[in-house]
């Protein structure tokens, strides 16, 4: 990317009291106008490092060590009112199921409100405009009848948007998206991500995409980052870890692709998956 100092870089080892080395002095860095992507299976740690990133682990007992440098200050020194200015605001996160996520008791319009009202203190004017601005730019209605639907009366795809739309309200500079897709039909995938292009393009935003797809994190990301047991084994370009994977795990990971037959079949996978995205980008 550029020589510049990164948005984020991170040097985290994680222990749970009764699970240590749940992260091993894990590094991972971010450039601004970035997305990374972050692979490996289940009980890897990708969701810890989430966690870990947001200043949030603590809340489940966990011991940890580091640092976590975002913006030139290390988040593992800030106390926690100065890290809820930073949550929500700067750096946002998105879960991979709106039903979990959004309160099925409350309007969409309110949730949005007071997602926005919790890092704003502007006017009633100007709430309704971050909201309008946000719900457009996930491609939803930004009409009275949508702002008063609760959540059971959205698809998943709507729901996941309304909950892209909250993360992005303050325009953070960079966005967690933790296996944002899996709840997902195929159609809904790729607009989800179609949809993740476009921010980190128009808004030049910094995206964590947390995935256990290689081929989609492959085709919207400009890194990508393997996770084993806490540490990354390896990252590079897609280009470079889907062609010449050099850690074994990797190499065992795009082996395991069920519509490989070759590296070359890969890649052309991962090419017809972008070119889809710039048409649904059109």
């Amino acid at each position: 990317m550029t020589s510049e100092s990164p948005l984020l870089s991170a040097r985290l080892s994680v222990d749970y009291r009764n699970k240590p080395g749940v992260l091993k002095n894990l590094c991972l860095e971010i450039q601004r106008g970035e997305i990374v992507g972050l692979v490996g299976e289940s009980g890897s740690g990708k969701s810890t490092l989430a966690l870990a990133l947001l200043q949030l682990l603590q809340l489940k007992g966990a011991k940890v060590q580091g640092e976590v440098v975002f913006q030139g200050e290390n988040l593992l020194q800030k106390k926690e009112r100065q890290l809820s200015d930073i949550r929500g605001r700067q750096m946002s996160v998105v879960l991979q199921s709106p039903l979990t996520s959004l309160n099925p008791a409350l309007r969409i319009g309110t949730q949005l409100k007071e997602a926005w009202r919790a890092h704003a203190n502007g006017t009633g004017d100007q709430c309704h405009a971050a909201v309008s601005a946000a719900l457009r730019s996930v491609s939803l209605p930004d009409s009275e009848e949508f702002l008063k639907r609760r959540p059971s009366q959205l698809s998943v795809g709507q729901g996941q948007r309304v909950i892209i739309a909250m993360a992005i309200l303050h325009r953070p500079a960079l966005l967690i998206a933790d296996e944002p897709t899996s709840a997902l039909d195929t159609i809904t995938q790729s607009e989800i991500l179609s949809l993740f292009a476009r921010l980190n393009r128009e808004l030049d935003m910094a995206i964590l995409y947390i995935s256990h797809d290689l081929l989609s994190v492959a085709a919207l990301c400009h890194r990508v980052a393997i996770l084993r047991d806490g540490e990354i084994v390896e990252c590079d370009a897609p280009d470079a870890i889907f062609d010449s994977p050099r850690h074994p795990y990797t190499q065992r990971l795009i082996a395991a692709l069920p519509s490989r037959r070759s590296q070359r079949t890969v890649h052309e996978s991962s090419e017809r998956f972008m070119e889809e995205l710039s048409t649904l980008n059109e």
